[in-house]
């Protein structure tokens, strides 16, 4: 795993794309922080680039770095959560303009699975995380159903856990600043 970490990093650095194994589906992942970066997987998903990303952090530490306030519901909400969850928070900061809606919020996942972790502690800084697909195309449920487009446009394809079987993409809860609470998906 240490060696799919190393060369990930050294793509991420270069402001290239991976694509990589998270805790829900395979991923298209790159610098959270790097507009241009963020742009590359606008165009590979042949996404529209006002419709925000996913992106993940190692912890809450690193996510109060990329998010003015943090409501304290939300940490209710990782606690009490058995499946992944994926919080849009108000007010976010730090990272690339491309990345953040037009509402100035952020959508961030802190993610369950060793190799995230790692390689998102390493990095020091969020990644972005949307499902390896083309936009209008349904979200892959296993490393075999990705599109070769895909494979062919990142720069790196981690090779771990690519046997795994997802059984479905995070939820996704906007909590505002004021505390009010909207599931979107």
């Amino acid at each position: 795993m240490q060696k799919e970490i190393s060369n990930a990093l050294q793509v991420l650095r270069d402001g290239g794309l991976i694509l990589y194994p998270t805790d829900t589906v395979w991923g298209i992942g790159c610098d959270a922080t790097n507009a241009e970066a963020v742009k590359k997987v606008f165009q590979l998903k042949e996404r529209e680039d006002h419709k925000a990303l996913i992106c993940l952090a190692a912890d809450d530490r690193m996510l109060s770095k990329y998010v003015k306030e943090i409501p304290s519901v939300a940490f209710d909400l990782f606690d009490i959560s058995e499946e992944p969850i994926t919080i849009i928070y108000d007010d976010a900061q730090n990272l690339a303009k491309n990345l953040i809606a037009e509402d100035n919020s952020i959508a961030i996942r802190i993610p369950n699975d060793d190799f995230c972790f790692q390689l998102i502690r390493r990095f020091g800084k969020p990644i972005v995380s949307t499902s390896a697909n083309i936009s209008s195309h349904s979200t892959p449920r296993s490393f075999e159903e990705i599109e070769s487009d895909i494979l062919k446009g990142v720069d790196y394809v981690v090779n771990l856990h690519r046997e795994k079987r997802s059984t479905k993409p995070s939820s996704i809860i906007k909590l505002s600043a004021n505390g009010r609470m909207k599931i979107i998906r």
